[in-house]
């Protein structure tokens, strides 16, 4: 399995990035009058503070500026949203390549994976959104086009049979290409991640992914106080602000820990099966290795690491 973590958002480019050089600009003119300069711009920066636009990129940020970060970001949660939370930096575990698979003979379609993806990753309550779209498919048909999201009626009705799609966490990951100023990448446990306070809102990534698998956030996301799920990380299930994209990281603030994904625990058949795929006694090993499991798309060359079986 091929690992594109780069060791700076500018290497792979050999040069600097549109905020780079933006920021050169805020250290000649000064905080105040670079602000007002950029405000205009874009729809992205002028929601921004000072403090927010002249941060780094994830990866360029030294241990005392990532707590710095950590430590703001939990200040404006407070006086957005009135919730006092704990935003972590979950590293990758070395040793540490996660896999998903899931059993469609068992899948109800019962959407509560959905719903806890919702509830963990502190998604827009009015929008309802959601990482994981459950598609109702006609029994003999692989066709996910004729798949249907928006059922309601009871599940699991008897001619059809449900394929919850999310992020494929793909080793040859499109969106990751197209990102023109680096605020997507692949770590090295395989879990494509973003750089909320880097990505610029251009939705080039939404459009490259053949999964439907990333969010914009039209709005400010909107949740009570009492339903933000406290416990988040940097690049993960913090509240993502305005204008950016955003998407499902195998809820690495829990797995990064040891935990199985909120989306796993949720589902009442064990349809759900989650692991590292380097471990030959792990329980995704033994589905790859006694099952006939299969990708989606696997002609694009895709290679995700999210795979499909059935018992029969």
């Amino acid at each position: 399995m091929t690992d594109q973590t780069l060791n700076s958002p500018t290497e792979k480019n050999g040069g600097i990035s549109r905020r780079t050089a933006l920021k050169g600009i805020g250290a000649t003119l000064g905080a105040t009058a670079f602000a007002t300069a950029i405000a205009p711009l874009t729809e992205w920066a002028r929601d921004l503070s000072v403090d927010e636009f002249l941060q780094k990129h994830y990866r360029e940020l030294s241990p005392v500026d990532l707590q710095l970060v950590l430590g703001r970001l939990e200040k404006e949660t407070k006086a957005q949203y009135g919730a006092d939370v704990t935003i972590s930096d979950h590293k990758p575990q070395p040793g540490v390549q996660f896999g998903y698979a899931l059993n469609l003979s068992i899948c109800i379609g019962c959407r509560k994976c959905a719903e806890a993806c919702h509830n963990e990753n502190n998604h827009d309550r009015a929008t309802n959104n959601s990482y994981i779209r459950v598609l109702e498919m006609s029994k003999g048909s692989m066709d996910m086009e004729k798949g249907t999201v928006n059922y309601d009626h009871p599940v699991p009705q008897k001619d059809k049979y449900y394929m919850p799609v999310q992020c494929q966490q793909c080793d040859n990951p499109p969106c990751v290409s197209v990102c023109p100023v680096e605020a997507t990448w692949k770590e090295s446990d395989g879990i494509v991640v973003v750089d909320y306070n880097w990505c610029i809102g251009c939705r080039y990534c939404e459009a490259a992914c053949p999964y439907h698998a990333r969010r914009f956030n039209w709005t400010k996301p909107q949740i009570p106080k009492e339903e933000i799920n406290p416990n988040q990380s940097y690049l993960s299930n913090r509240i993502r602000p305005q204008g950016v994209m955003e998407k499902c990281t195998f809820c690495l603030h829990r797995t990064r820990n040891g935990k199985l994904p909120a989306c796993l625990e949720a589902c009442p058949t064990g349809a759900r099966v989650f692991g590292n795929l380097l471990d030959p006694e792990s329980e995704i090993r033994w589905v790859l290795q006694n099952k006939r499991v299969f990708v989606l798309k696997e002609e694009l060359g895709t290679k995700p690491r999210f795979y499909y079986f059935f018992d029969k």
